[in-house]
């Protein structure tokens, strides 16, 4: 029998597999809770603006995907068990901080944030950055889960039911994300504005919850003092940064993921600001993984014959109608589509969208960049295959902060007047004020950055298949 709790009646599964699979939902939930909701609650709860938002919205992502590959590293040094320990530790330090915050500010009469807003100096005052150290803790604890998980998965899993245990951890993700983004929309609802803040007391009894599932109930078969050093890793990275043909993938990747980014960056504050407070954004986020889950199994089997640049070039293809599809929201005759505002209704087709090319792209991708990499090496490249959404993070946030800013701006900043005039407007008396009138822009720049990425793949597909003909004439006339 294996040590750790020897396989049990889960399915020939350990019990550290079934415990690493409860707290992933368990995490999943908590951060896709905050993070579909991260720039509203800057904005309306600690008064970041637009571009101060998004830019810190972007670090913070684009830190959980950097970090993993050296967290993972430690946590390879100290076990899994003490590294998920440290890391549901910080994270519930980190969305507890995040609630407790605000909580404080709104004592000291640096704001209210009830239904309607107020910032008593809070704009202008230094206090709101207080909340950069509470999210460092929630980026480097939330660094850990992605490598240590995924980590005991492959590691408390066998050759003959590998697929079949990824199969339900990736289940167990969507479930969690389905589950956290569900809970926004009623306690927006019921609490207004303040629900924004409620929503990280529920994140970190979430991440609470999973600490102590670990503390009681996980040991793992996995050794201490194994793994790659810090060092190795360095070297790894500068090796992958060194392969110019995976450079320019990442690079024209980044495209696809600075759109994709949208769903949290300019989705939900342009939903609630072009189709008013009783749109649902963190439900329209759910569209994406359902169609995910409902068609990749179908696009991979279509697609099975064909080469991964050939499916992705498919799904790039794609991306600029999902954008076109957001624009359009705002080009169509006022009243309703099926109940719902035009513009939440042409976000959903949107999002849709997709959902459908992520199916394409993302397997593909990582098949093909594992294929990239030096014999043995396989698991340290696809490492850092997540540079790209490193990249799209920083950009695809930043660019929608300046965006919203220009086309779509919060109405908070408008005059009395102009805000009067978009509150008739959303209950179906007149038209937008006139700093709405062109909001659809914001789609229009990802519909730009989507077709040259995908007409930038396309090249890149012909110049590769070209040097690798001639590599492997040379490599015949050789012989």
């Amino acid at each position: 029998m294996e040590q750790g709790g020897a396989r049990e009646a889960g399915r020939g599964y350990p019990r550290a597999f079934w415990v690493a699979n409860v707290v992933e939902l368990l995490e999943r939930a908590a951060w896709y809770g905050v993070f579909v909701a991260i720039t509203l609650y800057l904005s309306r709860i600690l008064a970041y603006s637009d571009v101060e938002a998004a830019t810190v919205s972007g670090v913070f992502s684009a830190g959980l995907y950097f970090l993993p590959t050296f967290s993972g590293a430690y946590a390879d040094r100290i076990g899994f068990r003490r590294a998920l320990l440290l890391a549901f530790g910080l994270l519930t330090l980190g969305y507890g901080g995040m609630w407790l915050l605000p909580t404080l500010l709104q004592s000291a009469g640096l704001a209210s944030y009830g239904r309607e807003v107020e910032f008593t100096g809070l704009e202008r005052s230094g206090h709101k950055w207080l909340f950069v150290p509470v999210m460092l803790l929630v980026m480097v604890g939330g660094s850990f889960i992605k490598s240590v998980i995924t980590g005991t998965v492959a590691r408390e899993t066998t050759e003959s039911n590998r697929a079949r245990g990824y199969s339900i951890f990736y289940a167990m993700v969507n479930v969690g994300a389905f589950g956290g983004k569900t809970v926004v929309k009623p306690l927006r609802e019921s609490m207004g504005n303040e629900g924004l803040v409620v929503l990280n007391l529920f994140a970190a009894a979430m991440t609470a919850t999973a600490f102590v599932v670990v503390l009681l109930a996980y040991r793992s078969t996995r050794g201490e003092g194994e793994g790659k050093s810090i060092a190795e890793i360095w070297r790894s990275l500068r090796a992958v940064l060194g392969r110019a043909r995976l450079v320019i993938l990442i690079v024209i990747i980044t495209g696809f993921w600075m759109v994709q980014h949208q769903l949290y960056a300019s989705m939900p504050k342009y939903v609630l600001r072009m189709a008013g407070e009783d749109a649902s954004p963190s439900w329209y986020a759910n569209v994406n993984p359902a169609v995910v889950v409902l068609t990749v199994g179908l696009v991979t089997s279509l697609m099975r014959r064909r080469s991964a640049l050939s499916s992705m070039t498919v799904g790039m293809f794609i991306m600029p109608l999902s954008a076109f599809c957001m624009a359009a929201g705002n080009l169509l005759s006022p009243g309703h589509v099926l109940g719902l505002h035009p513009v939440a209704f042409m976000m959903i087709v949107g999002i849709a969208f997709q959902g459908l090319a992520e199916s394409f792209i993302s397997p593909r991708f990582l098949e093909y960049f594992s294929r990239q990499a030096p014999k043995g090496e396989e698991g340290l490249y696809l490492g850092f295959s997540h540079l790209h959404s490193f990249l799209s993070s920083l950009l695809g946030f930043i660019t929608s902060g300046f965006l919203l800013q220009r086309y779509c701006p919060d109405p908070r900043t408008l005059s009395p007047a102009a805000q009067a005039q978009r509150l008739r407007a959303l209950a179906g008396d007149g038209p937008m004020p006139e700093a709405y009138a062109h909001a659809h822009y914001l789609w229009l720049v990802f519909v730009g950055v989507a077709l040259v990425s995908a007409l930038a793949l396309v090249v890149f597909g012909r110049v590769v298949r070209r040097r690798d003909a001639r590599a492997a004439r040379a490599e015949t006339d050789d012989r």
